[in-house]
């Protein structure tokens, strides 16, 4: 589903990361590591967002770097701030995300907002949401189109209880067929998505 080789990010001469490599079957997979190790600049790697110095990632066996648009269609990414457009309405950037990987706003997209408290949000602007619930039309993408990787930045992140319940049950039916891969401090979280834990020391590890 997902698969990264020696994969390596620099920013002038400060090393974030490097020869970080796995590869991935149907489950959810918990990036924990401390606070300024690098987590989001790998998560925006793994979803294209960001350009790594070395290595690739593929999406389904598709090659970010070969065949971008292939491996895209095939993949959720949720990066911590979820802000598309500020006048960019719920219901008109569900629609657009669905166009883009060729499928529609099926009914299955529909009942996880409603699951996620979005029905009353659908027609508001981006710049009219909480963060929160900009964060939950990003998480309700997963169910567009034929997608087999979700990539997600602290996606519990903002969410009340209930939200956050909903996005436990998403991860573990997703976990059943596709990888879900995401940074969180919150172990208990993890734990729920019976998520398996990872370090950057783990990534750079060969066996």
């Amino acid at each position: 589903m997902l698969r990264f080789e020696n994969l390596g990010k620099r920013y002038g001469d400060r090393v974030v990361f490097q020869g970080l490599h796995r590869e991935c079957t149907a489950g959810c997979i918990a990036l924990n590591d401390e606070s300024g190790s690098g987590k989001s600049t790998l998560l925006g790697i793994l979803a294209g967002a960001i350009a790594a110095d070395a290595g690739d990632v593929w999406i389904g066996g598709h090659s970010l770097k070969a065949a971008p648009a292939m491996a895209k269609l095939l993949l959720t990414y949720v990066p911590e701030d979820c802000m598309p457009s500020p006048d960019c309405a719920g219901r008109d950037y569900l629609q657009r995300v669905a166009a883009a990987r060729n499928a529609t706003v099926s009914d299955a997209a529909l009942s996880l907002a409603d699951r996620f408290g979005l029905t009353p949000h659908l027609e508001k602007r981006f710049e009219q949401m909480s963060f929160g619930t900009r964060k939950k039309f990003f998480l309700t993408t997963a169910a567009l189109g034929e997608t087999r990787v979700v990539i997600a930045d602290e996606p519990a992140g903002g969410l009340d209880a209930a939200a956050r319940a909903v996005l436990v049950d998403l991860f573990r039916t997703l976990a059943q067929t596709r990888t879900a891969f995401f940074s969180s401090y919150d172990e208990a979280f993890a734990e729920a998505c019976g998520a398996t834990r990872l370090s950057f020391a783990e990534l750079a590890q060969r066996s």
